[in-house]
């Protein structure tokens, strides 16, 4: 009986290359497939907009690959060591290693340490390329795919409230005194949430205090009337500081970043719950393709010829599936307060880490 880790040098880079290749396929099956969907149901809505062409339609996959690419790298790897399994499995490679005295976990280690590697560049993925597309793609599709946002920090769908008033924007961009909002609602309300007024305007930018409105037309709901006005300053409480906190969305800013906006809510005593949820869930969401090799590790086992090979690959698959739906659920509740952020983030991880262990110590060793 061998007692490393790890077995032989050629064995590791042999199981390794084999691992990596099908994760790589995979991924490329699934967002190729998956992006091809999505542009048949957002195509129509692109090129509707005046102008848009060919190019436009590439912009937009360029924004969406990426995400896919995040959301579904996990998925990847599940289903390639699924099919590495039972690739070994079936050549009678998985019983010529346990007949050379490997345990069933130094066959597993060089997936393991492999989806170790795809977990860490995964991790550097996120935070350095899918949270800039996600942020331009979410203005792009907020100015309902008009001219592309060239600003890199932009924000979509902007909601900030002064009293009892409403201020919304389709987009923003820049920070402090620099801040300019693009397709902005001025909504002014009685206590009661009842609209007096309604102003639209093309362009806002800071005003010291307040926020200057320009290319502006006003409704008045009481008279019906509707004016035009070259501009107007509105919510002289709103700063940059508070609308800077307001508009904070935890999928377009990195961890390091996200790190420092928590704080910032947590000096003037806002809620975090949410926010501190998706910064844990940015380093355990990676982590996920770590799991996945000891989640499908019972298709590994078993001797092919007694028939029960796909019982054991699908086994496998309702591990790995039923993971990403309790990690779901567990966010969500870590979202609105009804789990510890700590533990809606990491919970999941552990107890699947656990069930694939057991799993594989009560099956093969």
């Amino acid at each position: 009986m061998q007692f490393e880790f790890f077995p032989s040098r050629t064995l590791t880079f042999y199981l390794a290359r084999m691992f990596i290749v099908r994760i790589f396929a995979v991924l490329v099956m699934l967002v190729l497939v998956l992006m091809m969907l999505d542009l048949l149901s957002t195509s129509g809505e692109i090129l509707s907009v005046e102008g848009n062409g060919q190019g436009e339609l590439w912009t937009y996959a360029l924004l969406r690959i990426p995400q896919l690419i995040a959301r579904f790298l996990p998925y990847s790897v599940l289903l390639a060591t699924i099919i590495t399994l039972v690739t070994l499995n079936q050549n009678s490679e998985v019983i010529a290693m346990k007949a050379a005295g490997f345990s069933a976990h130094q066959v597993l280690a060089p997936l393991l340490l492999t989806a170790a590697l795809v977990s860490v560049v995964s991790f550097g993925f996120n935070e350095l390329v899918v949270t800039r597309s996600t942020a331009t793609l979410k203005a792009w599709e907020a100015a309902e795919y008009g001219p592309v946002p060239q600003h890199s920090e932009v924000r979509a769908n902007v909601y900030l409230t002064e009293g009892n008033s409403v201020l919304t924007a389709a987009s923003m961009t820049g920070t402090g005194s620099d801040i300019i909002m693009h397709d902005v609602t001025w909504y002014s309300r009685t206590k009661g949430g009842m609209i007096l007024s309604q102003v639209r305007a093309a362009r806002a930018s800071y005003a010291m205090p307040g926020w200057r409105l320009e290319q502006v037309e006003s409704f008045d709901v009481a008279t019906a009337e509707t004016k035009e006005l070259p501009e107007i300053v509105v919510g002289n409480e709103l700063t940059p500081d508070k609308i800077e906190l307001d508009t904070v969305d935890p999928d377009t800013q990195p961890f390091w970043n996200l790190s420092e906006s928590i704080a910032a809510y947590e000096a003037v005593g806002r809620r975090t719950a949410e926010m501190r949820a998706k910064w844990w869930h940015k380093l355990s969401g990676p982590l996920s393709a770590f799991l996945m090799p000891l989640l499908g590790a019972v298709a590994a086992f078993g001797l092919a010829r007694s028939g029960q090979l796909l019982l054991r690959a699908i086994i496998g698959m309702a591990l790995g599936f039923a993971y990403f739906v309790i990690d779901n659920a567990a966010l969500a509740m870590g979202n609105f307060g009804g789990y510890p952020s700590f533990l809606a983030a990491w919970a999941p991880f552990f107890l699947f880490l656990l069930v694939g262990e057991t799993v594989l110590v009560r099956t093969e060793e």
